[in-house]
């Protein structure tokens, strides 16, 4: 089996198991534990708090380790251990202490599996092989939503613990058989490989932070959650209003949405290197605002699985993109995956204002004007992202001689 195949793997398993149990928990707890919506929204709210302060540290761990198959077992690890924890007692101790554990895996999931595929493949080929990944990323998660729907009558609730625990032990197992030697650390942070281990290239985070083409993609992937982090949850509560059946047709939504990303994520893969990154930012940017105009204007709930389809280009193109770009920006700086994990945050960020600014807009303007206001900040990270200057060629923004050796190495080929 080819390297590409085991990435293909591992990205498969933990498509479903990165972002948490999330409303299948919410769900759970309701029923199993009896808690009331505000007790389940407050633990949420921390436990995502926690989960959005990790993601840095993550990265800057992630960034100083020569074995990212260990990470990201111990990754996987977690998620499992946390999704089993809380099954037996659904009480306040054990669900905190469940998805802090989660919380965790999921933070160090996503940078560890960056900086294996950029060992795996270089960077060269990184934009098309980030591209598969986010498609076998978004048909595991298909997989995942189609398993559970299944087995729902037969394990009830529980469904989603049990589809989770089984997707993270694959992953486990997925990330066991990839072969040592597929990884170079050197080549993970475009240090020459023809160097000793112990020679780094490590530089401060203040010559990475000052980058402006970083800083003004953190402020475009800031504004793009803001206005999409809310609208699928929007839509949820205006069919409920209007008296449809909301949690059949969100379902029917988040897999229209995940199939579109899969053929979507496959292309931008192959775009990224013909027509460059900002072009794929900005037709993410730019598709965004329209998908929320028509959300506005339209409220058939059929008609509204175009504007899921929508949903799947943008994010799919921006799942692609962000990891591509931040590579250009910090290659060779040793920092990659910290500056990655920052921009996480900022994203995360993003998404959990969404809310707020979604839930105020409703009481202000309505409905139809929710969604229309929705589409300004979208508006503004188009604009920026325009504004962004292309990353393509780009080849060693931190070269060797800029940033001293850092200590011993922190990566290395693995023999």
């Amino acid at each position: 089996m080819s390297p590409a195949a085991h990435l293909a793997l591992i990205n498969f398993f933990t498509g479903d198991i990165q972002g948490g149990l999330g409303p299948f928990l919410a769900t759970w707890l309701a029923a199993n534990g009896h808690w009331s919506p505000a007790r389940v929204g407050s633990v949420m709210t921390v436990v995502g708090l926690f989960a959005l302060m990790l993601n840095g540290p993550a990265g800057a761990l992630v960034d100083h380790t020569r074995y990212p198959r260990l990470l990201l077992g111990l990754a996987c690890g977690a998620i499992l251990g946390g999704t089993l924890l809380i099954v037996p007692a659904p009480t306040m101790v054990w669900v905190l202490a469940s998805q802090f554990l989660t919380g965790a895996g999921g933070a160090l999931l996503l940078p560890a599996l960056t900086l294996l595929t950029l060992g795996i493949v270089g960077k060269r080929r990184f934009p098309r092989q980030q591209g598969r990944n986010q498609a076998f990323n978004h048909a595991g998660i298909v997989f995942a939503a189609v398993l559970i729907a299944a087995s729902g009558p037969v394990f009830g609730l529980s469904a989603p613990f049990w589809i989770f625990g089984s997707m993270a032990f694959a992953a486990i197992i997925a990330v066991a058989i990839t072969p040592l030697r597929a990884f170079n650390g050197r080549r993970a942070h475009g240090w020459a490989e023809s160097e000793p281990d112990h020679v780094e290239h490590r530089s401060s985070m203040r010559q990475v932070v000052s980058n402006p083409r970083l800083l003004l993609l953190a402020g475009a992937l800031g504004l793009f959650n803001l206005a999409n982090g809310y609208m699928l949850a929007l839509v949820g509560q205006r069919l409920v209003a209007t008296g449809h059946d909301a949690t059949g047709w969100i379902a029917v939504y988040v897999i229209v949405a995940q199939l579109t990303m899969i053929p979507v994520a496959l292309w931008a893969g192959s775009l990224a290197d013909q027509a460059g990154r900002r072009r794929l930012l900005l037709l993410a940017c730019v598709v965004l605002p329209v998908r929320a105009v028509f959300s506005g204007l339209v409220t058939d709930p059929s008609a509204l699985m175009l504007a899921e389809v929508l949903d799947g280009v943008s994010s799919g193109l921006i799942g692609v993109a962000v990891p591509v770009v931040v590579a250009d920006l910090t290659w060779g700086s040793g920092r990659t995956q910290t500056a990655l994990g920052a921009l996480n945050t900022l994203q995360g960020i993003g998404g959990a204002l969404s809310g707020l600014f979604g839930g105020m807009l409703v009481s202000v303007f309505n409905w139809n004007g929710a969604f229309l206001a929705l589409a300004v900040p979208a508006v503004a990270a188009a604009a920026l992202a325009l504004w962004l200057q292309e990353t393509r060629d780009v080849e060693t923004p931190f070269p060797p001689g800029s940033a001293p050796a850092a200590g011993p190495a922190a990566s290395g080929p693995r023999r």
